[in-house]
C-alpha cells in the first residue's frame, strides 16, 4: 500500500466514506482523460476499455448480494436462540399480530410465542409459534410433533434457521385438518425487511439493517 493509501485508510475508517470517497477520485480522474474516442490519450496511443463493462457490474452486484447474505447467516448463526425467539416476536408486533406471551428459558412445551389478530385475544385463530436456531433442516417427525400440540382453529407458525426438509414442506402443504406455515432464514430475513420501519426502536436493534444503493444492471 502507497503512503497515500495509508494516510486514507486512516482518515476515512468509515467502509461507505471511503468508498463514496474512491468513486469521487475515480471521476475526477476520468473527466481529466481525453474522449474516449480519440485515438491518443495518456496510455500512449492504446486504446483503454471501459474500466466498469456491464459483465464485471454484474460479478460485483452478485457479489455483493452474496456476501451480504453471508453476514446475515453468521449473525442470526451466532445469536442466542432467546434473543431470536424476541426477535420473531418483534416482527409479528410489527406485521400487527398482538403478542401476549413469550416462552421464558427452559421447558416450553413446544410452543415460543403465542399470538392473536386483535388485543384481547377474543377472535381467532390463536397463533402458536415455535423457534429454531438449527442449521440442520427441520425434518417431518419434528414438524409433526408441532402440529400434534395444535388445536383445530389454531394456526401454526414453524421458524427455523436451518430449514426444512422436502418432506416437512410436503407435510405442511398437505394438511388437511391443521393450518401451518414454514418460515425459513431467507423467508425470516425477508420479513424483516418488509417490516423493518414498523418495528420499534428496542426490535430494529435485533437485527439492524440498513440499505446502500449502488449501480447495477437491469435484469
Amino acid at each position: 500500500m502507497t503512503d497515500g493509501g495509508r494516510q486514507a485508510y486512516e482518515r476515512l475508517s468509515d467502509p461507505e466514506a471511503f468508498y463514496r470517497e474512491a468513486v469521487r477520485l475515480y471521476r475526477a480522474w476520468k473527466s481529466s482523460r481525453p474522449d474516449a474516442d480519440d485515438e491518443g490519450d495518456a496510455s500512449g496511443g492504446v486504446e483503454i476499455e471501459n474500466p466498469t463493462p456491464l459483465r464485471e457490474v454484474t460479478q460485483t452486484f452478485e457479489e455483493a448480494e452474496e456476501q451480504a447474505w453471508d453476514e446475515v447467516v453468521r449473525f442470526v448463526g451466532v445469536m442466542n436462540p432467546y434473543d431470536l425467539q424476541e426477535l420473531v416476536a418483534g416482527l409479528l408486533k410489527a406485521m400487527g399480530y398482538h403478542v401476549t406471551w413469550i416462552a421464558p428459558p427452559g421447558k416450553d412445551g413446544g410452543i415460543d410465542i403465542v399470538a392473536y389478530s386483535d388485543p384481547l385475544g377474543t377472535r381467532p385463530p390463536r397463533i402458536k409459534v415455535q423457534v429454531k436456531r438449527h442449521q440442520d433442516a427441520v425434518r417431518v417427525d419434528g414438524l409433526r410433533a408441532f402440529l400434534a400440540i395444535l388445536g383445530e382453529e389454531d394456526v401454526g407458525i414453524f421458524v427455523n434457521s436451518g430449514g426444512f426438509t422436502k418432506d416437512a414442506e410436503h407435510e405442511a402443504r398437505t394438511q388437511a385438518s391443521r393450518r401451518i406455515t414454514l418460515i425459513d432464514l431467507r423467508r425470516l430475513f425477508d420479513l424483516w425487511v418488509d417490516h423493518y420501519d414498523e418495528l420499534d426502536d428496542v426490535d430494529r436493534r435485533r437485527m439492524p439493517v440498513r440499505p446502500i444503493w449502488f449501480l447495477a444492471p437491469e435484469e
